[in-house]
């Protein structure tokens, strides 16, 4: 697109002749590829001809070329294909004299009408308020400042909404503190603006109760498994803040040893307060953490929205009780070793299980106690041989 803005000079009567000159348009608000026609005049009783001026743009100066003089106060200047705005608040087109002092200037905007916000996200704190996030258009904010502003109403029948309170988790968000309904859905969207133009979302609708997400678990606790050297055990509390609401949860457990960045998730923990970590390393440091997703809340059937992790918590396993230094098995060693655990096992069973058909967990824990400290006995004599 070509589009030629060309001001007369009778517009000078707009500015006031107090200044050195007066540069038309001001500030003017161009699409992507425009050209642009502007116009620097300088007062009669200055004694300045318009041979003795120049232009910049952004501080670089433009090539005489793109000059003309039209008569003996007004320089014009005429810029082609205009690329976007290198800041948002607009590229500076100026008129100096001939020893460069700056004798007015203008504005400009260049960019392009914006386009309309995407992937509207939405949660409730425990029910109390509502945040929402969006995305912007992919091109719309990169030359022009763009406004956006958040609407919602009561579906069928409420009227519109203003949100007030931008930015509270980034650039793209805006938070509702109170007054909101439940077991009614909302409609929500949001306007962009800009100087050329303006432009709505998609309009999402969503109940409050199927947006809920929650605090953290709190009072997170870790600790040992009486001697168990391989194993932990976490326990927590609820979020009370959703203790007088009808609902399930589901948790999730993630650890990781202290000297390592990555985390082991345990995701089959379901509505519990408490979980065994099994097969850990003996003798080492683990950090623990614990989130909820209170879903179902007074029957919604919507997945729910997890909470911030737990703060880290930090508990350590027993160190291995075996002596170093002494002689492995050897090849064929591992399998006669199992062999003879199993065998102590079961004898271990019939003296202690008296006739259980099960194992309970609690029951393996015993016989795990005493197998370490058979395997403690056993090095010890080996050692002192």
């Amino acid at each position: 697109m070509v589009l030629a803005v060309v001001w007369g000079l009778s517009l000078l009567t707009l500015r006031s002749w107090a200044d050195p000159a007066v540069v038309v348009p001001q500030d003017p608000t161009l699409v992507i590829g425009s050209s642009l026609t502007a116009t620097c005049t300088v007062r009669p009783e200055l004694a300045l001809r318009a041979e003795d001026l120049f232009w910049t743009l952004n501080g670089r100066r433009l090539p005489w070329e793109v000059s003309k003089v039209l008569n003996g106060t007004t320089l014009a200047v005429t810029l082609t294909n205009l690329n976007g705005s290198k800041q948002q608040s607009g590229d500076n087109l100026v008129c100096h004299g001939r020893d460069g002092r700056i004798l007015a200037g203008s504005c400009l905007y260049v960019g392009l009408p914006p386009e309309k916000p995407m992937n509207i996200s939405c949660w409730s704190r425990n029910t109390k308020d509502l945040t929402c996030t969006w995305a912007p258009g992919s091109e719309g904010e990169a030359y022009l400042h763009t406004n956006y502003t958040m609407k919602y109403k009561l579906r069928w029948y409420g009227r519109d909404n203003t949100c007030l309170e931008y930015h509270t988790v980034g650039p793209y968000s805006c938070h509702i503190p109170k007054d909101l309904a439940l077991f009614t859905p909302y409609e929500i969207w949001v306007e962009a603006t800009n100087r050329l133009g303006s432009t709505i979302s998609d309009t999402i609708t969503l109940d409050i109760l199927d947006v809920v997400t929650t605090d953290p678990p709190l009072d997170v606790r870790v600790t040992r498994v009486g001697d168990l050297e391989d194993q932990l055990i976490v326990r927590w509390s609820s979020p009370p803040a959703l203790k007088d609401f009808l609902f399930q949860a589901m948790y999730q457990i993630r650890y990781r040893v202290e000297e390592s960045a990555e985390w082991k998730v345990v995701d089959d923990i379901g509505n519990q307060t408490s979980c065994r970590l099994a097969g850990l390393k003996a003798g080492t440091v683990y950090f623990v953490q614990v989130r909820c997703n209170p879903f179902g809340i007074y029957g919604s059937r919507k997945a729910g929205i997890w909470s911030d992790w737990s703060n880290p918590t930090a508990a350590s396993t027993p160190r291995s009780e075996r002596l170093t230094g002494v002689c492995d098995p050897k090849s064929g060693g591992q399998n006669s070793t199992l062999r003879r655990e199993l065998k102590q096992f079961f004898g271990w069973m019939k003296k202690h299980a008296f006739g259980c058909s099960n194992l309970s967990i609690k029951l393996y824990d015993q016989w795990r106690v005493w197998l370490q400290k058979s395997h403690k006995t056993r090095n010890q004599v080996g050692a002192t041989r």
